[in-house]
């Protein structure tokens, strides 16, 4: 399922709620090329590190777990920027995950 979020200037994001296939794929390489730094380094340095830890064996489990909750910490972020669900279906499906609550969708109205 994805969602539109929209900004103040009108900039409009869709993105995908749920598990990230592309970050279970290729690790931290989706959040770089969403321009999301903090995140594509906070994966990369874990990843570093369990790698090193392990001698490159559970360089994988990183990816596998940032996978569920890689897209709403990425949506958290854009919330917090000033982006805002741009239909009600968006907002109902960021309630139904626990993304926002109901306090904020109504003030996002």
């Amino acid at each position: 399922m994805r969602v539109q979020l929209k900004n103040n200037a009108g900039v409009i994001k869709e993105v995908k709620v749920g598990f990230s296939w592309t970050t279970f794929f290729f690790g931290f390489f989706p959040a770089l090329f969403r321009g999301d730094l903090k995140w594509a380094a906070i994966l990369f340095i874990i990843t570093l590190v369990v790698g090193v830890a392990t001698v490159g064996f559970g360089a994988w489990v990183p990816g596998f777990i940032f996978s569920f909750v890689y897209n709403k910490l990425f949506i958290k972020d854009l919330l917090d920027k000033g982006y805002r669900p741009a239909n009600d279906a968006s907002q109902q499906a960021l309630h139904v995950r626990g993304i926002v609550t109901q306090a904020a969708q109504s003030e996002a109205l």
